[in-house]
């Protein structure tokens, strides 16, 4: 048996900048887009809008059913006897249970679990009631249907999908098979040694990288706009792109100096300070705010969410408008499915030494419930105080504008100002750990190597920044155009996640007799 810690996690690097197929096409694609964008602003905001379209019309259903297959067959494993495999054949895990789910709800929630919790509730709540629900918007009787609807755009389903199964069969190919972690290792199973070698497992990793940075490059651009908005209203700093751009310069050197410095330190430490900052704010909310109304909102919310569950899961524009199906559940399914092989990747890294069940139901249920109390949290107190007249969002969020959402809510909250700022603090580091992450699993796709050279974190996650900043001075259009094109990519990477509805069971219970717990 092969151990793949000692044969990729340490020694000499290959290659500097690793596989050339991954860096031509993805560095490729980057300078691409920007010249695109520069020739022609319009004519790369329509294609892009053409795919997203035609992607969201005819592979709506079958994302929504790739999803809800992960969620089930991952519980399915987690309660089975495989459950008990330990990922990488260690007596203990490499850090502690906080660390290790503060590292896991930072990165994979992130900034845009935090972008959207204010908004989100509250526009299902004023704006449009979805379509599972048929409450007239702004009443009482809304809320249980905004809420339910949120937890099914950022609960189980969504997290399932960003390493449910992937991350058991990357965790076998890995620590026990010897074979890198990349994308491509999960099509192993599938096309053997031909896909992980030469032009095909490029072409694989390449794709899966471009989603990621259509992925990221978007909330990196969004925080600018939104700290620039929160400090000209709250400290009466000048706006526009100089104080975007100052913005992105600060967030770029914590997320590349926090992935310079490992998964150990700083990526932990900051995903630690995250959590610390996430749960005052919360305390403060909760017990500040509207405390009774929060706790009838979520047992509302959480009730009419597994009550409707299969419903919301499975509804298509046969039965809910169109537009709604491509700028809601579409977009966010396929924007999680963009995310799911490097999200893998990072969770099967940190959780070397866990079980499968401990994995499983961290990613698939505590970690979604989090994101619903947190959801309830900053969006109940949203619906809260459009209920009662102290703030009005109906323009804001019929215009799609979250950052006033959330910066809205926030200074309705106890402490208001204050608790604005300390929201706008939270956002920059949960998109930081977003960054820093990526950076470092966007190296490990390009080396090979789950320890990737320093100067390779630093030219991916600096990447990132310039691409964000470049995209910012055209104008906030294309950072959305950029972020809507990870639903076209979403295409070739769900075939990547798909071989894992059959080869992640059989990659647990592949450890599990190995480990001697089951025939």
């Amino acid at each position: 048996m092969v151990n793949a810690a000692n044969q990729y996690g340490t020694g000499t690097q290959r290659s500097t900048l690793g596989d050339p197929w991954v860096l031509g096409l993805s560095a490729g694609f980057i300078l691409l887009f920007i010249a695109l964008s520069i020739f022609d602003v319009d004519l790369v905001s329509g294609l892009v809008g053409s795919g997203f379209a035609w992607t969201a019309k005819y592979l709506g259903s079958y994302f929504q059913l790739l999803l809800l297959l992960t969620f089930v067959i991952a519980i399915g494993v987690a309660i089975s006897p495989a459950g008990g495999a330990v990922m990488g054949d260690l007596e203990k895990p490499e850090m502690s249970s906080f660390r290790w789910l503060a590292i896991i709800m930072c990165t994979l929630l992130a900034g845009g679990g935090v972008f959207f919790a204010a908004g989100e509730p509250v526009y299902h709540f004023i704006a449009q009631t979805p379509p599972a629900f048929d409450a007239e918007t702004g009443t009482v009787e809304a809320i249980r249907g905004a809420l339910a609807q949120s937890f099914m755009h950022w609960g189980f389903l969504a997290w399932a999908v960003l390493g449910g199964l992937t991350s058991l069969v990357l965790a076998h190919a890995h620590y026990v098979n010897g074979q890198p972690l990349q994308p491509r290792t999960l099509l192993y199973p599938v096309f053997g040694d031909r896909v992980m070698h030469g032009a095909f497992g490029g072409i694989v990793d390449a794709v899966c990288v471009v989603a990621v940075v259509a992925g990221t490059v978007g909330p990196i651009g969004f925080l600018a706009t939104q700290v620039a908005y929160g400090g000209t209203v709250l400290f009466g700093l000048p706006g526009g792109y100089g104080t975007q751009l100052a913005v992105l310069v600060v967030l770029g050197i914590i997320y590349v100096s926090s992935a310079i410095s490992g998964i150990h330190r700083g990526i932990q430490l900051l995903s630690r300070l995250n959590v610390y900052l996430a749960l005052a704010i919360g305390a403060v909310i909760l017990l500040f705010g509207p405390t009774l109304f929060l706790i009838d909102a979520y047992t509302q919310g959480m009730g009419a969410y597994l009550g409707n569950f299969l419903s919301m899961a499975t509804m298509t524009s046969q039965t809910a408008p169109e537009w709604w199906m491509k700028w809601w559940t579409v977009f966010f399914f396929a924007w999680f499915i963009g995310y799911g092989p490097l999200m893998a990747l990072f969770v099967a890294r940190i959780s070397r030494g866990r079980t499968v069940r401990e994995m499983i139901l961290a990613v698939c249920v505590a970690a979604p419930i989090a994101t619903t109390i947190w959801f309830t949290l900053l969006g109940g107190s949203g619906i809260f105080y459009q209920l009662n007249g102290d703030i009005d969002l109906a323009e804001a969020l019929t215009n799609f504008q979250f950052d006033v959402a959330t910066l809205t809510v926030a200074e309705a909250l106890p402490l208001g100002s204050v608790m604005a700022a300390a929201i706008l603090v939270l956002t920059t580091i949960f998109v930081a750990t977003t960054g820093d992450s990526m950076s470092y699993t966007i190296s490990m796709v390009a080396t090979g190597h789950d320890r990737p050279n320093t100067a390779v974190r630093a030219f991916w996650g600096i990447t990132l920044a310039v691409m964000a900043a470049i995209l910012l001075y055209m104008g906030a259009g294309q950072i959305s155009a950029l972020q809507q094109f990870i639903v076209v990519t979403a295409i070739p990477v769900s075939l990547v996640l798909l071989p894992s509805l059959w080869t992640g069971p059989k990659a647990a219970y592949a450890m599990a007799r190995e480990q001697g717990l089951v025939r």
